[in-house]
């Protein structure tokens, strides 16, 4: 039905900036809902960025001031600009879409925060 791929990812160090991007495909009427999470190692999935179809954005507290989810002029595109890196922002980052009532999901694309 939909397909959702991740890409942007990489290692990067504290303080620095990376900008992932979800490009969905396949049978898309609205997407109403876009999501990026992230999974740490040993740790529960958890929100970190929402975007709805009129345009309102919600943070996780932890990323707040750093990150910004925001739509592309491509109408079935997602990005997260991460600035402000830390290490604790380390964790697979997927993307997560609404459509017709179901939830899709990216593979994933890892980013690493290091010196």
């Amino acid at each position: 039905q939909v397909e959702l791929v991740e890409s942007g990812g990489g290692l990067v160090q504290p303080g620095g900036s990376l900008r992932l991007s979800c490009a969905a495909s396949g049978t898309i009427f609205s997407l109403s809902s876009m999501r990026w999470f992230r999974q740490a190692p040993g740790k529960q999935r958890e929100l970190v960025a929402t975007s709805v179809l009129g345009g309102g954005t919600n943070y996780a507290d932890s990323v707040k001031g750093r990150f910004t989810i925001s739509r592309g002029n491509a109408k079935n595109t997602v990005y997260l600009q991460m600035n402000s890196l830390k290490s604790e922002d380390t964790a697979v980052y997927y993307c997560n879409a609404f459509e017709s009532g179901t939830a899709y999901w990216g593979q994933g694309t890892q980013v690493t925060v290091s010196s």
